[in-house]
């Protein structure tokens, strides 16, 4: 059957599979203190152009995301995110299972802007009674959004401004960066990035690697955050493993290599399906494509093909997410047109 579920139901890319098999039985330090760590930390450096940046691996990206803003974050503070963001639905809670309310905001298109950021601030410190509320103390953004839209850089630069102005730490989740850097028309690279966020992340599960998210803190992490890390599980003892597979994806832009094809393996399903009447719901440039079906046309496509049911839409039919991701195969999406 023909798989667009997910862009990590795969065992990894040839190239990292390779390294990892030729390790054979030999030894290293744990916990990240290894020489392959050290190469991918010094690689990922210069691809951001912030040699002075902190960068440590951690195994998922629901790990990540609790343990980065659980350190950042004060035991009073929430985090400001899109009502669709990934915290904000597909985490379980597992940011607000460590005191931090998630503070939502109507994203459009899955993005915040920074005329509701500003508002929502303003509205905040105008309360006479906000401090018996949870203060505002960081923005979550993802690039790609859920909905796989991407922010452009003039819109990073207005929320980056609006947070220096509230005081208000900037975080972006980058699971699934690399597809952001190689879409059509972006122009946020990692660069940006990184001089516009105190804390981002390189993707690994969904960009190619076995498992692993590059965390990264262009100006300095948080005091402690190796223990922070220890005490929220997310300190992998053979952590050898995770600093092999990113040396590995920043080897001669292997990252952005990997991604493109599935860029351009959703651009085609795109195409293919708005060719014959379907329609997108929203419409992305990322390896995410949203796609709406009758429940009909969903049952009889499910028959031959997986991917999944994504909401409502309004008018007849639902919404379903297809996903390209570094190795679906361009035929295999001419496949699936097929079927249509």
């Amino acid at each position: 059957m023909l798989s667009f579920v997910n862009d990590y139901s795969e065992t990894a890319c040839p190239e990292i599979l390779q390294r990892i098999c030729g390790l054979g039985d030999s030894k290293t330090n744990g916990y990240g203190e290894d020489p392959y760590s050290e190469s991918a930390k010094e690689k990922i450096r210069r691809a951001i152009d912030c040699p002075e940046a902190d960068i440590y691996f951690l195994v998922g990206g629901t790990q990540t995301n609790a343990t980065v803003l659980d350190a950042i974050l004060g035991k009073a503070e929430g985090v400001i995110a899109a009502d669709s963001g990934h915290i904000s639905i597909h985490e379980a809670g597992a940011v607000e299972l460590l005191g931090h309310k998630v503070l939502t905001l109507p994203g459009k298109d899955g993005k915040i802007d920074a005329e509701s950021l500003e508002t929502y601030c303003t509205e905040f410190l105008a309360e006479p009674t906000h401090d018996h509320m949870v203060w505002p103390g960081a923005v979550y953004l993802s690039q790609p959004t859920e909905l796989g839209t991407l922010y452009t850089k003039s819109e990073l630069q207005k929320i980056r401004e609006l947070c220096l102005r509230f005081d208000l730490k900037l975080y972006l989740d980058g699971a699934r960066l690399g597809y952001a850097l190689a879409s059509e028309g972006n122009d946020l690279f990692l660069p940006d990035v990184a001089r516009l966020t105190d804390a981002f992340y390189i993707g690994g599960t969904k960009q190619g690697a076995l498992m692993g998210e590059a965390v990264v803190f262009p100006s300095g992490a948080p005091k402690h955050f190796f223990s922070v890390m220890k005490q929220h599980g997310a300190l992998l003892a053979k952590g050898f493993l995770l600093g092999l597979q990113f040396d590995t994806l920043f080897t001669d832009g292997l990252y952005v290599k990997l991604s493109k094809n599935a860029v351009a393996c959703a651009k085609r399903l795109r195409d293919i399906f708005t060719g014959k009447g379907y329609r997108l719901s929203p419409a992305t440039v990322s390896n995410q494509s949203f796609i709406v079906l009758t429940d009909a046309e969903a049952e009889e496509l499910s028959q031959k093909a997986a991917f999944s049911y994504w909401g409502p839409y309004d008018g007849e039919g639902s919404v379903y997410r297809f996903v390209c991701g570094v190795t679906t195969k361009p035929e295999d999406v001419e496949k699936l047109g097929g079927l249509l």
